[in-house]
């Protein structure tokens, strides 16, 4: 790496932390006009990033309770242990809360949220892709992941993906595509590497627990449809 190349980092660091060309100029030791010209020669590099995944990640959370029922054997052991709940049961299993949020400049973020059902449906709903000011992100993560029974917690941003993709996998093999607004947010959390190393449904089956907007007696039939009665759980509304 060359003393520019290596200046130009430590700058893109420093706007990431937040820090202004004036904090920037004391930092590197430089006159405040030469730390203008390189914050602005940084700005230029990221703003030409057009591939929303190729964005520096800010952060990646997922909801406890994600893992509860899925079929963990083959996944690294790190994924596990960062359920918080893992091995219990939770009121929203089968549920995941799953947020990324990457850096469009030094003070703005996009954040995306996905609502999944890991047992049948897949992707039920999206927030986002929506941009903010980086200090919105932790009230907008809050309120997010207020419908769970705890905050969410860290997570590498490839278990994220792996829990994401597999389910919209594992949902289409049964007949259920993800809702409309998935694809504009799937472009910023990124494509898995690898197969996925999670076995979803709950313990190897199809699980549907019936939310207050679905059409359960459609969601039935695709099911018999797609494995057969007797191959899949359910849980239907009173009437």
């Amino acid at each position: 790496m060359t003393d520019d190349e290596e200046l130009l980092t430590r700058v893109r660091e420093l706007r990431r932390r937040g820090s202004g060309p004036k904090q920037i100029a004391r930092a590197l030791g430089v006159r405040p006009s030469v730390a203008s010209v390189l914050v602005r020669r940084v700005a230029e590099v990221e703003q030409a990033v057009d591939d929303p995944v190729d964005r520096a990640l800010v952060g990646c959370w997922l909801s406890p309770g994600w893992s509860e029922g899925l079929g963990l054997g083959d996944a690294p052991l790190a994924w596990q242990q960062s359920d918080p709940v893992s091995g219990t049961e939770t009121a929203s299993g089968g549920l995941a809360g799953v947020v990324v949020a990457r850096r469009e400049r030094a003070s703005r973020v996009t954040v995306c949220g996905f609502l999944v059902d890991v047992h049948c449906l897949g992707v039920k709903n999206v927030h986002g892709p929506q941009a903010m000011g980086s200090g919105s992100l932790d009230a907008w993560r809050r309120d997010f992941f207020s419908a769970f029974d705890s905050p969410g917690v860290e997570a590498p941003l490839e278990l994220a993906q792996h829990l994401v993709h597999g389910a919209v996998a594992f949902a289409r093999g049964l007949g259920f595509e993800p809702c409309e607004e998935f694809a504009a947010a799937a472009v910023y959390l990124g494509e898995p590497a690898g197969p996925v190393p999670i076995e979803f449904g709950r313990d190897g089956v199809p699980f549907y627990v019936a939310g207050p907007y679905d059409d359960a007696r459609s969601v039935v039939r695709t099911l018999n449809d797609a494995v057969g009665e007797g191959n899949y759980h359910y849980v239907l509304p009173m009437g």
